[in-house]
């Protein structure tokens, strides 16, 4: 087998000493003041000698792999598809790699996944963290293991977090509809424990109070992980056979395909009277009766606040920790009321911020 070649056989060639070599190698020759005429020597003799650098010694010295692990609920969902992009961007600027898992909502595949990625010896975790996951962000934590939460948050975890105001979200979005003359508005959210759903919830129902609308029972339709579109098809037939509502506010962009493709299902398409809003935007709203209307997360500031409080860990630059809150917008389209020129059927009417 072919000898690996090594920092000397590089310097050797070269004419100069290693340490000149791991300088320029590590990016460092700048602070070493070596000339640009020897940086492109040595880069040139390195790439021409086919070296590669020891990455297990290098990080065995530095104490870090200038890894990050990323762990999302569903990496085909574009919501999160968008933000792991956007983060795997962001820290390859900052000399990270970043390794992605999908929890699929499953604190326990979370939990093998921190094990795995710890098993790598990641230098951080960005999570959107699964429920009842929170020992597992404590004992990371406790580890001194960086770790940034992203769209998910508990409130009784310390930990640096970037989402937007979910209760302001909904609330603005359910204003939006009454103001535009809808008063029968249903919500289409996820039974679960998370802060993030719970928030969303409160704001539709805080809205209709404020506005002095009483919220029918039946008005609110929660869907189980396990049996989501049995608990959307039940809950949407009750509504709209016959017709019971003027508006529904879907919590997640996964719940307003699936709703929304029963509806068309049992209705041929959603009636003209119906406004809908969603919590983010999906390329298979292209499929739908009209543009969707849609509450924007700003995932480009999400990705890049989260990489950027990692980067702060790993180089350990502070220890309080920081919760970051991103502008959300409504972007209304035909969906919502609005009347677009047939000759631009995809051009966006109004954006709020919410």
């Amino acid at each position: 087998m072919k000898k690996k070649v090594s920092l000397k056989d590089v310097a050797r060639h070269v004419g100069v000493s290693t340490a000149l070599v791991s300088y320029v190698v590590n990016g460092k020759e700048k602070k070493a003041r070596v000339s640009p005429q020897m940086v492109q020597k040595i880069r040139k003799a390195a790439a021409d000698l086919k070296y590669h650098p020891n990455m297990i010694a290098k990080s065995l010295k530095s104490g870090r792999t200038n890894t990050i692990g990323l762990i999302v609920a569903d990496i085909s969902n574009p919501f999160f598809s968008n933000i792991a992009r956007i983060i795997e961007d962001e820290a390859h600027k900052l000399g990270y790699v970043v390794i992605f898992g999908s929890s699929d909502e499953n604190s326990e595949k979370q939990h093998d996944l921190i094990n795995y990625f710890l098993n790598r010896q990641v230098d951080a975790f960005i999570l959107t963290p699964a429920a009842g996951s929170e020992d597992q962000i404590n004992l990371l934590k406790k580890r001194g293991i960086p770790v940034v939460l992203i769209d998910r948050y508990f409130n009784d975890v310390d930990a640096d977090c970037v989402r937007i105001d979910n209760f302001q979200a909904a609330y603005k979005a359910v204003q939006h509809l009454i103001d535009n003359g809808r008063k029968k508005i249903a919500m289409v959210s996820y039974s679960h424990p998370m802060a993030h759903m719970k928030d969303r919830v409160e704001g539709y129902f805080e809205a209709l109070k404020q506005n002095k609308i009483r919220p029918k029972k039946e008005w609110h339709i929660e869907a189980s992980y396990s049996n989501v579109i049995h608990d959307i098809e039940a809950g949407l037939n009750k509504l709209l056979v016959p017709l019971r509502i003027d508006a529904i506010l879907f919590a997640s962009n996964s719940l307003a395909v699936r709703g929304l493709a029963r509806i068309q299902q049992n209705l041929a398409v959603v009636p003209d009277h119906v406004a809908v809003i969603t919590f983010d935007e999906t390329e298979v709203f292209e499929l739908f009766y009209s543009p969707i209307t849609f509450i924007s997360q700003s995932v480009h500031e999400i990705g890049k606040e989260a990489v950027r409080l990692a980067g702060e860990r790993i180089r350990r630059e502070r220890k309080r920790s920081v919760k970051k809150v991103v502008e959300a917008n409504l972007v209304v389209r035909e969906s919502c009321g609005v009347q677009l020129k047939k000759t631009n059927h995809r051009q966006i009417k109004d954006t709020a911020s919410v």
